[in-house]
């Protein structure tokens, strides 16, 4: 029977930490960058600025989110010890991802609806 159990030497291993920990502070740091944008946004009247700021801001959470998780996602890849558990993990990620991206659809529709209702209210 065969062995489905492998190892990934040291040196990968070590060299994809590194990548994850880098991509980890690249994000940080676009995270930053837009949640400065948004709060800084100017619109026509001081509905739509709010409902802009309300929608940019769960965007910007929801982007904080799922890259959180894809992070954390690589991280326990690189510590599986066999690929049963590289499937297991994938299959929950997938799952997790799906329920919470139907999730977010529907809170931004539901935001976006508002601020169309909002903008074709009489000023």
């Amino acid at each position: 029977m065969a062995d489905d159990r492998f190892e990934i030497p040291k040196e990968m291993r070590a060299m994809a930490e590194a990548n994850f920990e880098q991509a980890r502070k690249a994000f940080e740091s676009f995270l930053g960058t837009a949640q400065q944008a948004a709060s800084s946004f100017t619109g026509t009247s001081e509905a739509a600025r709010a409902n802009a700021k309300d929608i940019s801001a769960r965007a910007i959470a929801f982007a904080e989110k799922n890259v959180q998780a894809s992070l954390a996602y690589a991280q326990q890849l690189i510590h599986a010890g066999d690929i049963t558990e590289v499937m297991r993990l994938h299959t929950e990620y997938v799952q997790n991802q799906m329920k919470t991206l139907a999730e977010q659809a529907s809170e931004i529709g539901q935001a976006v609806t508002k601020a169309a209702l909002d903008a074709t209210k009489p000023k």
